[in-house]
């Protein structure tokens, strides 16, 4: 049942009132002044409110003021029959969703308070919508990397900087692209995402700026673009090292002017955007090779964030584990699981270049084909079990019993399986290992390994 609060000091209008909103099914409340209808709300908040604006002690609009300090997405309407329309402006001014005349109409009473309920629904689910979506793109972890990547975020975020994301695919760009904007000054404003690796070449420039009617074959009506849904928030530019110079130029004029023309148009645009890029590329060895701006990326890299690879942050692992566990096993509405000890234990000891989303990935998939509610190391793939017993072998089958050749053996076969891990790529792997790359590639010279797989 909605319940509808009813403050009126005239007690035949309350009684008439609850009564009316009994038979319409409504739980009702009732109040003869401000100060008891502010402690009623306060005891149990209400679905909607029926104030009077005229009642001695504390008013309507004082009391409409109270209420709305408490709760600020209060449904309120007000009702009196001496209002002037100034007073009413100033009721809605104050956020009263509408006002109406007394002697009341039931068919209009009964009208505004639906009204006034469906908009009350709207702001609860939108309310629910937002909790979800910061819980879907929650940053999970407490490792020493992801803790300085929080705090970067939290003195970052509440700026107006431009900021670029470098990470991995798989690291997690996106929740940090919507933790910016979450805790921003834009908020409230929309966040906008372009992939720019997903659109095909042809159609990028209508994407990001919009066209006119007739632009092009196709473009039969005006369209507006991803800049101009985003006017006032935040865009996010994913995979923008996959952007080509052409539209790289017109990015940077953007930045610099605050201002573009729709494809076929001529007229100017302006608009006030927070620009915050990703990409998986070392843009700065995609300058060196031609691929992308040099201002461009001086423009976006105001405010730099390096997202860490999993491996980084294996600590890391069992929390997020049994997070994706608990949300897989809600969403397949399945029995709760629980990891062995043992499970986790190889997890953490493998090396995941698919990175968080591979995580993600694997527990969904543990989820669904692991009988029982518990998931133990033979639930795991093979490739995992198998690197964990690799790895003893190496620590163990040495052939000599000389320190230096037992040494220099471990050392060889290491690399070459970390080399496996990394798909054979020495700088991936001189990263993973904590390694200078032309140390690596010395001992690899030295120990006779074939990189080239």
């Amino acid at each position: 049942m909605k319940q509808i609060l009813i403050i009126d000091d005239e007690k035949n209008i309350r009684e008439s009132l609850m009564g009316i909103l009994q038979d319409e099914g409504f739980s009702t409340r009732s109040a003869e002044n401000g100060t008891e209808g502010i402690l009623a709300a306060q005891e149990e908040k209400p679905d909607l409110v029926l104030l009077d604006i005229w009642m001695p002690g504390m008013d309507g609009i004082d009391t409409l003021k109270k209420l709305r300090s408490i709760y600020q997405d209060l449904q309120i309407i007000m009702m009196s029959g001496h209002a002037t329309i100034e007073t009413a402006v100033t009721a809605t001014k104050l956020g009263a969703y509408d006002f109406i005349e007394k002697p009341l109409s039931l068919d209009k009473l009964l009208l505004c308070i639906q009204n006034g309920l469906k908009v009350h629904d709207l702001v609860e689910e939108n309310k629910s919508l937002k909790a979800k979506i910061s819980r879907d793109y929650e940053i999970i972890g407490d490792s020493p990397v992801i803790r300085e990547l929080k705090q970067q975020i939290n003195i970052a975020a509440p700026t107006s900087g431009w900021v670029l994301i470098t990470g991995e695919n798989g690291t997690g760009k996106e929740l940090v692209a919507h933790a910016i904007h979450r805790l921003s000054k834009r908020s409230n404003k929309p966040f906008i995402e372009v992939n720019c690796a997903a659109i095909p070449e042809d159609l990028i420039e209508s994407e990001l700026f919009g066209h006119e009617k007739g632009a092009f074959t196709g473009a039969t009506n005006k369209r507006k673009g991803k800049f101009d849904l985003a006017n006032e928030g935040t865009l996010f530019l994913d995979e923008i090292g996959d952007m080509s110079l052409k539209t790289q130029a017109k990015i940077l004029r953007i930045l610099q002017e605050h201002k573009f023309e729709r494809v076929g148009g001529q007229k100017t645009i302006e608009v006030d955007v927070r620009v915050i890029a990703a990409t998986n590329k070392s843009l700065e060895e995609e300058i060196q090779n031609g691929n992308f701006r040099e201002d461009l990326f001086y423009r976006l890299n105001v405010l730099p964030f390096q997202v860490p690879p999993l491996r980084k942050r294996k600590e890391d692992i069992p929390t997020l584990s049994e997070h994706f566990l608990k949300s897989y096993c809600e969403k397949e509405n399945t029995e709760s699981k629980i990891f062995d000890p043992s499970a986790l234990e190889i997890m953490q000891h493998y090396h995941w270049p698919g990175n968080v989303r591979e995580l993600k990935n694997l527990i969904e998939r543990l989820v669904i084909m692991t009988p029982g509610n518990v998931i133990t190391e033979k639930s795991l793939p093979a490739e995992m079990r198998n690197l964990k017993e690799k790895d003893f072998t190496i620590c163990t089958s040495n052939t000599t019993d000389n320190y230096k050749e037992a040494k220099e053996e471990f050392e060889r076969e290491f690399i070459r399986n970390k080399l496996a891990e990394n798909d054979w790529n020495v700088s991936k792997t001189a990263e993973a290992i904590s390694i200078e790359r032309s140390n690596l590639h010395r001992k690899i010279k030295n120990y006779g390994i074939d990189i080239n797989k």
